[in-house]
C-alpha cells in the first residue's frame, strides 16, 4: 500500500506527516504479523485492517485512546483473516 492511499484514507494533504505514515504503517504491520495474521495486500480486508489501525493510531496518539469500537472491528477482521489464510502460521 503507497503512502498515497493512506493520506487518502486518512484525508491528508501535503507530505508534511509522511514519516509518521510510514512509521504507523510498519507498525501496524507488524501488529498483524504478532496477531498470527500473514501480510497479504491482495487481501481487501488486511487492507482494510493496516488502514484502520494507521486511522486509530494517528487520531489518538496520546497514552488513552478510544479503543472500544477498534477492538471489536479489528478483532473480528483479524479473526476472518486468520480463518481464510492458505498457510496456518504457528
Amino acid at each position: 500500500m503507497t503512502i498515497e492511499e493512506v493520506k487518502l484514507f486518512l484525508r491528508i494533504d501535503g507530505d508534511y506527516e509522511n514519516t509518521l505514515l510510514v512509521a504507523l504503517q510498519d507498525s501496524a504491520e507488524e501488529y498483524m504479523t504478532n496477531a498470527g495474521v500473514a501480510k497479504d495486500y491482495l487481501k481487501s480486508t488486511y487492507t482494510l485492517a493496516i488502514k484502520i489501525l494507521i486511522g486509530h493510531w494517528y487520531e489518538n496518539r496520546g497514552a488513552i485512546g478510544k479503543t472500544d469500537r477498534l477492538a471489536f472491528s479489528l478483532d473480528a477482521i483479524i479473526l476472518q483473516l486468520k480463518y481464510t489464510q492458505a498457510e496456518v502460521i504457528v
